[in-house]
């Protein structure tokens, strides 16, 4: 007698069947992984640990005190003439980004700018939620200060302005600081990738040049 023949759909649903077992409740997930760092947010090493990826990942660090904010941004937007916001951003912040003559629209809801009108603008200006130093990577989740991920990607250059005690060591550590729901955007330096001849090409996705404004 000719055995049945099986079905790849036949198959592939005695694989689930197995994998799922009996009914009994799922085995226990292993969460034996790093959840807080051996260092304080903010501390000079979670700092120096930050500053050192950016720098490696070819970012410009600029660590100041809130007295040479100004001096910092005649830096960072040094022959550049037009500067976008995001609603809520620190009035000090605003003010340092109008310095020397520079123009400064905000982004605002419900009349927002038009990828064109971005595109026209030579720089953004953001805080964001939470650094990762181990990693080097910063976490925008669209709060205060940090607009739509838009006006993040479109102009050239980007200025993020971190406080100290906004760096944190760990990964776990800074994902028990976002909003579950939030629009994330991670940042890792400037937006750069590769072609097939390993042919490294900056802006492609984002902005071209990014400085990172640490207060403290």
């Amino acid at each position: 007698m000719t055995p049945p023949v099986t079905t790849s759909r036949e198959t592939v649903l005695n694989k689930i069947r197995a994998a799922l077992g009996g009914d009994g409740p799922p085995d226990p997930i292993p969460r034996d992984y790093i959840r807080r760092g051996a260092h304080d947010p903010g501390s000079d090493h979670v700092v120096e640990l930050l500053t050192d990826r950016l720098v490696d990942y070819k970012a410009h660090v600029h660590a100041v005190t809130p007295g040479e904010l100004a001096g910092a941004f005649d830096t960072a937007l040094a022959g550049l003439s037009s500067v976008v916001i995001a609603p809520g951003l620190d009035p000090a912040i605003a003010a340092a980004c109008a310095g020397g003559g520079r123009a400064v629209c905000t982004d605002t809801d419900p009349i927002t700018l038009s990828p064109q009108d971005l595109d026209a603008i030579d720089a953004v200006v953001t805080t964001a939620r939470v650094a990762i130093a181990l990693t080097g990577t910063i976490i925008l989740d669209g709060g205060d200060g940090q607009g739509r991920r838009a006006i993040t990607l479109v102009p050239d250059l980007h200025v993020i302005v971190l406080t100290r005690q906004q760096i944190v060591e760990t990964v776990a550590e800074a994902i028990a600081l976002l909003p579950p729901t939030a629009p994330l955007t991670m940042i890792a330096g400037p937006s750069a990738t590769s072609d097939i001849e390993l042919e490294r090409v900056e802006g492609v996705h984002g902005p071209r040049t990014l400085h990172v404004v640490i207060l403290g």
